[in-house]
């Protein structure tokens, strides 16, 4: 990772060039469509200023299905980050940069103080059906959706100001403004995250098909028609038609819903191969005017086995793929390429896999021991870093603790460091001095009530056996017992949401950008989930914490963020989240900046080598998927 250098989204761009000029040139399965009378041309499907989106190795041809694999239909996340289109988006260049570019919206301008941002759509955009898009689409998402409790009870403090959340208003049928109350510098980097319009509600996505799901909703709907669609879907209420599982609003499962991405739902789960078409109104071209995506259609073909997807890697029936492919199988993979046809390429994880005490343990004796620092030391020396590197990821990792990323803007050498050195004797000494000196007859420490010290870990992260087994045994040589369960994603996350647990493993994600997401360090998806409800919230639900409690301390830095005059200024108190975190030690950082390896077919080009494999960065989607294509050889 010490090769990557990532600039901070400090400088924004304006637009990539305007597609002026030109011819425009369209996949031969639509000029077929437009031929037979089908399909309007492709001058009248593309806006007036279509985006162009720079390739990243050379013009591609059209043509081609990418096949990978999927796990089910909750395996959204391979599919979507594939799909997402943005307000403004992250782009990457050859080296390393990172900039903000407009994704559906032309252009944007801020105002001086940071309070206002404009964006114009572009004009002659259209959804995936055909129907225009104009603001009317924004104002539904806003006025219909974000701003009505029973599809959003409550509101994200990221889209919020000292408190109080965004405004929206509309100048025209292309030009909108949200406002904030105090000044908000970092909002462009949270919506390049944040706008995804992820399936179902689970993040704002700015804009909705008013046309389209105005008949799904009571402002709008025929009542008749609405509880006949209610009773056809088997869904209770009409919020239930909505929701990430909703069979009208999500589009991983509805081939009916308007789109703006580039591929569209064909075949929607439960098959076992879903299938994504490519969209005819795509907005997006590259340099010579070809209209995007180069590629015809994706298939995401069903697998349940982890070691079924190296298989069809082998076989030569993946390609390109990086979900689902563990870096423990990166030897494995790499003696295969020949046989496979294909090369693996690696980028670097934005992330540390790290062990999570949880702060608001039901528990109370536990808790008091998850919230002593010198526990939580005790936790983290007591274990041999380079050893958990060397079996469970090959040794193509860093020992490190959870924090920023080599690299990253916010990166600490300091906190990446914070308790990684290996001292058991030191970490006994520790425990001793909290009062945890009787054992029972197997060894393990009792706590004050005379109950074992004995810990449940659980994770929904099945590939990390290995890892777990490790860890294990080196809390298990200073006295504590550790319980290892790997559930589901759905228990995992319902179990985190209610701060139902003793201990997890999960990946310290998004710490490349940390500003663009930092739920992570706010206390989100583990160590203080009750707190951070409480916040999240203003007391709504969750728990309040002690009025001295540091976690205070990290959202005062992050509202100042928030409030900041300047992007130095916003970037400086994030900085004073790392440093509270470094200070305070929440978690048990083992080992990061592993490699995210991609399986990608020789054939698939446009590929870009060596990138930055963050959430906060989308992921996959950092390659601009629209421009891949598969080479004629």
């Amino acid at each position: 990772m010490k090769s990557v250098t990532l600039t901070s989204i400090a400088a924004l761009t304006l637009p990539f060039l305007a597609a002026n000029g030109w011819a425009y040139n369209e996949a031969p399965m639509l000029k077929q469509l437009v031929e037979a009378g089908q399909l309007p041309p492709v001058e009248e499907r593309l806006p007036k200023n279509p985006r162009v989106i720079p390739v990243y190795d050379s013009i591609g041809t059209y043509g081609g299905v990418m096949k990978r694999a999927f796990k089910g239909p909750s395996d959204r996340w391979g599919p979507t980050k594939l799909m997402e289109e943005r307000v403004v988006e992250t782009y990457m260049d050859g080296d390393k940069n990172l900039s903000l570019v407009p994704g559906w919206v032309g252009e944007y301008s801020v105002s001086e103080d940071a309070r206002e941002f404009t964006f114009t759509i572009r004009e002659g955009l259209r959804w995936s059906d055909g129907a225009p898009v104009t603001t009317r689409d924004v104002r539904f998402w806003y006025e219909d959706v974000f701003l009505n409790e029973d599809l959003m009870p409550s509101i994200k403090a990221l889209y919020t100001s000292n408190g109080v959340p965004m405004k929206l208003s509309f100048a025209d049928d292309y030009t909108f403004t949200v406002s904030f109350e105090k000044p908000y510098p970092l909002f462009l980097t949270v919506l390049a995250k944040e706008s995804t319009g992820r399936p179902g509600l689970d993040r704002p996505g700015f804009i909705e098909p008013f046309h389209y799901l105005k008949d799904y909703h009571p402002a709008y709907a025929d009542t008749a028609k609405l509880e006949a669609a209610i009773a056809k879907y088997g869904a209770k209420k009409w919020t239930d038609l909505w929701d990430s599982k909703g069979q009208i609003q999500a589009w991983w499962f509805n081939p009916n819903m308007p789109v703006l991405t580039a591929w569209r739902v064909k075949t929607p789960p439960p098959s076992d191969t879903v299938v994504m078409e490519r969209n005819p109104y795509y907005y997006g071209v590259d340099a010579e005017g070809n209209q995007l995506p180069y590629i015809d259609q994706i298939e995401h073909r069903l697998f349940q086995d982890p070691q079924a997807i190296n298989f069809m890697a082998i076989q030569g029936e993946i390609d390109l793929q990086n979900r689902h492919i563990n870096v423990a199988d990166f030897t494995l993979l790499k003696e295969n390429e020949a046989k496979g046809d294909y090369t693996i390429e690696k980028w670097t994880k934005a992330l540390t896999w790290s062990i999570i005490p949880n702060l608001n343990s039901k528990d109370k004796i536990k808790q008091a021991l998850f919230e002593d620092i010198r526990f939580r030391e005790a936790l983290n020396i007591s274990v041999d870093r380079e050893t958990v590197n060397e079996l469970a990821f090959s040794g193509l990792g860093e020992a490190r603790q959870a924090s920023p990323i080599s690299g990253s803007p916010f990166y600490d050498e300091e906190a990446e460091a914070r308790w990684t050195e290996y001292d058991p004797d030191k970490a006994a000494e520790l425990l001793d001095a909290i009062g945890l000196t009787e054992q029972d007859g197997d060894g393990y420490r009792l706590m004050s009530d005379g109950r074992r010290l004995s810990l449940v870990l659980e994770t929904r992260w099945d590939i990390q056996g290995e890892l777990l087994e490790v860890v294990r045994t080196y809390w298990q040589d200073v006295g504590i017992e550790v319980l290892v369960r790997i559930i589901d994603r759905t228990l995992y996350q319902q179990h985190v949401d209610t701060a139902d647990f003793d201990m997890v493993l999960d990946t310290f994600d998004r710490s490349s950008v940390i500003t663009a997401d930092p739920l992570r360090f706010l206390g989100r998806y583990g160590f203080a989930q009750s707190y951070f409800n409480w916040w999240s919230t203003n007391g709504k639900s969750g728990e309040e914490p002690p009025k001295d409690h540091p976690i205070r301390d990290v959202w005062k830095a992050w509202e100042g963020a928030q409030t900041a005059h300047s992007l130095e200024e916003a970037n400086a108190y994030a900085q004073q989240m790392v440093t509270l975190h470094k200070q305070y030690g929440w978690h048990v950082g083992l080992v990061g900046e592993t490699p995210a390896v991609y399986v990608r077919k020789n054939s698939l080009k446009n590929f870009p080598a060596g990138f930055v494999h963050d959430d906060a960065l989308r992921g996959v989607g950092l390659a601009y998927p629209q421009q891949l294509y598969f080479s004629q050889d």
